[in-house]
């Protein structure tokens, strides 16, 4: 993981600064403002503004979801897991079916999703690439990054076997975190 934050997400922050180098108000917004309103982003940097922007919020959000104590789900979180999934154990498995089945590079995410009837349901998606849920006005709670890149080293091939031992490191409070001001 190491590399993993060092080299990849290093160097997305590196091609962001670079790419929006002169342009102050943009090199100062906060990223999730940012990735949320390409649209603002000059088209000639747009791409890389995509790409790189993309690669240093999801990783953010990433390094935040993980902790070295295990923890589980609970109160308004846990419920509204239930809720909208049936179980935990049922979230689990179409968040990890989710990963296994997003083509080559990309990430999987639990978001809260303003477009629903109660602005408040879970659902999962996945992205490609570096690109997030905050493109489409998603809140994401819970990111897990599918790239070979955040597994190959350990996992090889496994992506199936990385994804089981992540729930092992998920921070369960700051995913509760997350949820609640979300849903606010």
């Amino acid at each position: 993981m190491q590399i993993h934050h060092d080299k990849h997400h290093g160097t997305y922050v590196q091609n962001l600064n670079d790419a929006l180098s002169g342009n102050e108000r943009l090199l100062n917004m906060p990223i999730d403002e940012l990735v949320k309103n390409l649209a603002m982003v000059p088209e000639a940097m747009r791409t890389k503004v995509r790409n790189n922007g993309g690669g240093h919020a999801n990783h953010t959000l990433f390094w935040q979801l993980m902790s070295p104590t295990k923890s589980e789900p609970a109160g308004k979180l846990i419920t509204a897991i239930n809720n909208d999934f049936g179980s935990l154990l049922s979230f689990q498995e179409a968040f990890a079916k989710a990963g296994l089945g997003r083509f080559g590079s990309g990430w999987v995410w639990l978001v809260v999703d303003p477009s629903t009837s109660s602005g408040q349901k879970l659902t999962i998606v996945d992205t490609p690439n570096q690109d997030t849920p905050l493109m489409e006005h998603k809140t994401p709670i819970l990111g897990l990054d599918v790239w070979e890149h955040a597994y190959y080293l350990k996992y090889q091939n496994k992506r199936a076997d990385y994804i089981k031992a992540w729930w092992n490191v998920v921070n369960w409070d700051e995913v509760a975190r997350r949820f609640s001001q979300a849903v606010q």
